[in-house]
């Protein structure tokens, strides 16, 4: 079977919701003809849409690799490789102890990433509001609330946060100040 009929097979699979077998038929398709970077691409996009990230990601390298001109290739693989990086901090988030640090590099990678990213900037709000790192904290949450404004729990972190910060702010100049005597 030639790339083509193969790619149309896919999308009859799309078009019911099994992704699996739509997954199979653009593999299909890439064996078919395997220098074609728009293949490459439609799988890498139905696996990310399965959850298949790392799956995903090789597919979607090789799409560059073979087409590098083509900017919505490269966007995709930047949204992949962010979406493993917020996995990757998820992970080191749930450690016992968790790794608070390494975990907000790769946040801050993942937002640099993909900056729609409102887990990303979520987490890292939350991460930032943890360390007593409000100004972060408050920016992240922001970012956040601006990408999904019905978002209660991120609306809730940005006052919380903005509260803290003005407390503290509050304190400080409290100390600093001089008395007339």
């Amino acid at each position: 079977m030639d790339g083509e009929s193969c790619i149309k097979k896919a999308y009859e699979f799309i078009f019911n919701s099994d992704f699996e077998q739509a997954i199979y038929w653009f593999e299909q398709a890439i064996e078919a003809e395997p220098d074609n970077a728009f293949y490459y691409h439609t799988c890498a996009v139905s696996c990310a849409r399965s959850g298949k990230w790392p799956k995903a990601k090789r597919y979607a390298e090789t799409a560059l690799a073979l087409d590098e001109a083509n900017p919505e290739y490269k966007y995709h693989l930047q949204l992949i490789e962010a979406k493993l990086l917020l996995s990757d901090a998820d992970f080191l988030l749930a450690k016992v102890p968790p790794k608070l640090a390494e975990a907000a590099v790769l946040l801050e990678q993942a937002v640099q990433l993909d900056p729609l990213s409102f887990e990303a900037f979520y987490t890292l709000g939350v991460l930032y509001a943890s360390q007593q790192l409000y100004e972060k904290a408050a920016f992240n949450a922001r970012e956040a609330v601006r990408l999904d404004p019905g978002h209660s729990a991120a609306k809730r972190l940005f006052a919380d946060v903005n509260r803290k910060r003005r407390m503290l702010r509050i304190r400080i100049h409290a100390t600093k100040r001089k008395r007339n005597r």
